[in-house]
Order: structure tokens, then sequence, then C-alpha cells
């Protein structure tokens, strides 16, 4: 029969951030491996494009620095190993890093481009994680469960030495971040200094494509077919009390990312005044 403390146990919402592609036997193989070493977690899946550490890094954010259940875990893996372009011994890769953040969630990952540069600055701990970064092709199955594990359950060894902060790249300004559902092209353009007023008509520049729309405090503040640029749905509050959101480009009943090419994240956007 279960205890009083199994009775009263909650699962463990882990978030698994990573570019294994949608559906791919990755993920099933992830999660069965965290499972091996937390049975409580609840695993939600949230794939990005291939080595896209900037679109991992806005998902990090965005699920980390808002309210979150208690215990909360946003496991992520990126790894383009592009830190080192000579030969790799044993398949090694970036550092496994911790960070607590101040909603209590806890991001484990590797310290891969920008994977953790939307949380270099509220992060209340950044470290590094006491695992191997060398030894498999498929560390995130192998190597990093179960110290991603033993963070979770507070063993005194699991976080390593501080990482320099300082190691991290900061949010590059005017690039896609993150592509959605719906073709919404989430930026890192912060509402707050987007330099636009509004109601204004713009020219948005993508890449090398360039369409008109309208400057507004709502993405849906446009007709039927105009093109918005406006506040998204996606942004958090500072550990200071600053509302952070980002700037969107949403094409009303169409997809704005098909409207303009199918951009790859991290693509150059500017906004000019008409």
């Amino acid at each position: 029969m279960p205890g009083a403390a199994d009775e009263h146990k909650r699962p463990v919402l882990v978030h698994i951030v990573a570019d294994y592609g949608h559906g791919d036997l990755a993920f099933a193989e992830v999660v069965q491996r965290i499972r091996t070493h937390l049975p409580d977690a609840e695993p939600v899946l949230t794939p990005v494009p291939a080595f896209a550490t900037l679109a991992a890094g806005f998902c990090i954010a965005q699920l980390g620095l808002n309210a979150a259940p208690p215990g909360t875990i946003v496991y992520h893996n990126v790894a383009p190993r592009e830190d080192d372009e000579t030969a790799r011994e044993e398949n090694a890769g970036e550092a496994l890093t911790y960070a607590r953040l101040p909603t209590g969630v806890r991001v484990i990952g590797v310290n891969a481009g920008h994977a953790l540069s939307f949380v270099r600055e509220a992060a209340e701990e950044l470290r590094l994680a006491a695992a191997p970064d060398a030894g498999s092709q498929f560390r995130s199955r192998d190597l990093f469960p179960q110290a991603a594990a033993a963070i979770a359950l507070g063993e005194p060894d699991a976080p390593g030495a501080e990482l320099d902060r300082g190691s991290v790249p900061a949010v590059p300004d005017g690039r896609i971040a993150y592509v959605d559902g719906y073709g919404n092209l989430k930026t890192t353009v912060r509402a707050d200094r987007s330099g636009v007023e509004d109601d204004a008509a713009v020219l948005v520049r993508v890449g090398d494509r360039a369409l008109e729309a309208t400057a507004t405090t709502g993405t849906f503040a446009v007709e039927h077919g105009g093109i918005s640029f406006a506040p998204g749905s996606s942004g958090w509050t500072t550990p200071d009390g600053q509302d952070v959101r980002w700037m969107e480009v949403f094409l009303r009943g169409g997809n704005a990312w098909e409207a303009f090419g199918r951009p790859p994240v991290g693509t150059e956007l500017t906004v000019e005044s008409r």
C-alpha cells in the first residue's frame, strides 16, 4: 500500500526543448531515460528547428520565466557542437549547465549558442552541471538525464562551478527567434524598444523579402489579409519588475512565415517607417 508521502507526491513537469524533429524517435528515447531516473516526471515536448539555439533559448525563457508548478524543469538539448571546429574526441560537445530561475524553475541543458541568452541575467544561479561532456553521440539520452535527476532530487554535488555569464552571448537584436504553428514570426525586438509609432505604416524586411505592414498595439488590429507588427503573446516580467514583451509579425488570415519565404530562425529583420 502506498504511504502518506506517496499519496501527496506530485508529478514533476519536465519540458523537453530539443531539435530532434517532430515525432522523432529521439524524443521517445529521452523521455524513457528521464522517466527511468525521475519516475514522477511528466514530460512535455517542444521541438525547435535543427541547431536553432536562438529558438531554444526563446522557449526556455518563455517556459521558465513565467509562472510554473513547483519543481518544474526545463531540459534542453540543441547542441550543434560549434564551440570547437576541430575533430572531436569521443563525441565531446558543449558542457551541461544548470540554472535556477526566480520562478523556481530549474533549467538543465548544454551551453550552446544562444540557449541561455534570454535567462543569462535573470538566473539566480548559473552553473556547470556534474556530467561528462563526452562519451556518446546521443548525450541527452545516455549521459545527461542522470545528471538532471540528481539536480532535481537536490543531490549536493550535482551543480558544479559557477558559469561565467560573460561566456553566454547576449540576445541578438532584430532577429526571428521562433515561428509558431500559425506562421507568426516572434522576434527579438522588444516592444518597449521597437522605435515605431502606433498605427504607423512600416516596411518589414526579413532577409531579402520586404512587405508592407502596420505597427499596432495588438496583432489583430489590421484587416483580414493585412500584416501587423505588434507586441505578441510572448514575454515575461524580470526580477526587477520590468515587463518584457517581444514584437511579432502577424498576417491576419494567413501565414507570415510563408509570406516572407519561410525564413529560418535567426534571420535578420528590420522595420522601416513608410
